[in-house]
């Protein structure tokens, strides 16, 4: 990305040419208790975004109370987040001048603009942001948090050429540490969002944020919030007492799967939701699978259907949700027509296959010796082969029934995280095993094979 110019201080006289050790280059929003600036971190090299608190606020205010709160609460974060659908904090800095984070930026703004009824998304792109959000706070639900302040405010859009291409969770300064000794601020959140418990100021639990997910999907897909009222306390007696209402009525095309998973997640009751992230996430990839969703023609697979067609794959059976999100974004997704030919024997290659859907059949001398189904690979001594003699094929591989295989090379596995390439020789290693166990059962026990 190139350098973002200084901003003039005729523009902004009051803008801080340096917080910390950290260039500043521009104001990116500002609240009652808090500024946002973009900012450059020389020493690493990259653009970094400076949550900084408002100087001025008096400690014994209840502004400046629940600043010096929400900041601990952010600052308690410093590294613990790692998801691709999560905004990395990277540092938290105490300072008398006024406390600031040190953030990820993720240029592109947040998804508020996406709310309004002029600039509406795509109902698949709808629900492929409600996959993502829905597996970044399983991962913040695993780590013992409850966001607890889930709205488009605070899910950041990445785009390209203005489309959205990610979503990035942030804000956990209202956060809910289930694991923390410390008093916990309650009744904090956008009342919007809120489900009723939340507004009791009762114990939360993962429920609380899966109804604040579905009044942000509700708004993506309406252009409207489930409750609307010009008064606060009309709105709190909406939340407790009024059902939403039906999104196909707001909205041609929405599929009854889409309207009635959306409602039931803004269930009055929270054992009336899904119970957890986990039945959220297959119900919103259900209604991909379903094939309900009006897809534009030159939509590619969502990456909620990858991610999903990873999950049922023996091979990455040991993948956890980071590792299969980052298989997803680095492998290259290929289809092959019947007859398609993977691998020549006496070619030297250097890609693998794990076959995702359909069918190879494996030839040596003209005659078939395996088929392989979904779940294994092909190929793999292209990675793991020492010498470049290895590498050379020693069968053809031809598609059998029109398959679908996810491809990397030594190369883009290199691009790879330490822990998915751990997990991608512990699959190799177990696919091996097989394979020997196999050839031993040939050799020895014929009649058992045929």
């Amino acid at each position: 990305m190139p350098p973002i110019p200084v901003a003039s201080a005729a523009l902004e006289p009051d803008l801080p040419a340096q917080i910390g050790k950290y260039a500043v280059r521009e104001r990116l929003g500002e609240g009652a208790t808090s500024e946002v600036f973009l900012a450059h971190d020389a020493f690493h090299q990259r653009d970094v975004a400076i949550k900084r608190v408002r100087t001025g606020l008096a400690p014994d205010t209840p502004e400046g109370h629940y600043q010096a709160h929400f900041f601990a609460a952010e600052a308690a974060l410093v590294g613990r987040l790692q998801h691709p659908n999560v905004v990395q904090i990277h540092d938290a800095v105490d300072d008398p001048a006024g406390p600031y984070l040190v953030m990820e930026y993720v240029p592109g703004g947040t998804l508020r603009r996406f709310c309004r009824p002029d600039a509406l998304l795509p109902l698949a792109q709808v629900v492929e942001i409600g996959f993502k959000c829905a597996m970044a706070l399983g991962y913040v639900a695993r780590q013992g948090l409850i966001h607890r302040d889930v709205k488009p405010a605070n899910i950041l859009a990445v785009l390209r050429h203005d489309a959205v291409v990610d979503v990035k969770l942030s804000d956990f300064g209202s956060a809910m540490n289930l694991h923390a000794e410390r008093t916990q601020v309650f009744r904090v959140g956008s009342l919007a969002y809120m489900p009723p418990e939340q507004l009791d100021g009762d114990v939360l639990d993962a429920r609380a944020d899966i109804y604040a997910l579905a009044g942000v999907l509700f708004h993506l897909v309406a252009g409207r919030p489930p409750f609307e009222a010009a008064q606060q306390p009309a709105l709190m007696h909406q939340i407790y007492h009024a059902a939403p209402p039906s999104l196909r009525e707001l909205r041609d095309g929405v599929p009854p799967a889409l309207d009635d998973l959306v409602r039931r997640a803004l269930a009055k009751r929270r054992d009336d939701r899904h119970p957890d992230w986990d039945h959220f996430a297959q119900a919103l990839a259900a209604v991909v699978a379903g094939g309900e969703l009006p897809r534009g023609p030159l939509q590619s697979v969502l990456d909620s259907e990858r991610f999903g067609l990873l999950r049922k794959l023996e091979f990455f059976s040991g993948f956890g949700d980071v590792e299969l999100w980052e298989v997803v974004h680095r492998a290259q997704w290929q289809r092959h027509p019947f007859g398609d030919a993977l691998h020549r024997r006496g070619e030297e290659g250097d890609r693998f296959h794990i076959i995702a859907q359909g069918e190879v059949e494996v030839f040596r001398d003209g005659k078939s010796v395996a088929r392989l189904g979904a779940g294994t690979s092909v190929g793999e001594m292209a990675y793991l082969a020492p010498s470049p003699d290895l590498r050379r094929h020693s069968a053809d591989v031809i598609v059998s029934q029109p398959a679908t295989t996810i491809s990397f090379t030594p190369r883009t596995l290199g691009q790879l995280g330490l822990g998915t390439l751990r997990l991608f020789d512990a699959a190799f290693i177990r696919v091996l095993v097989r394979r020997l166990h196999a050839a031993h059962e040939a050799l020895h026990h014929p009649r058992r094979i045929l």
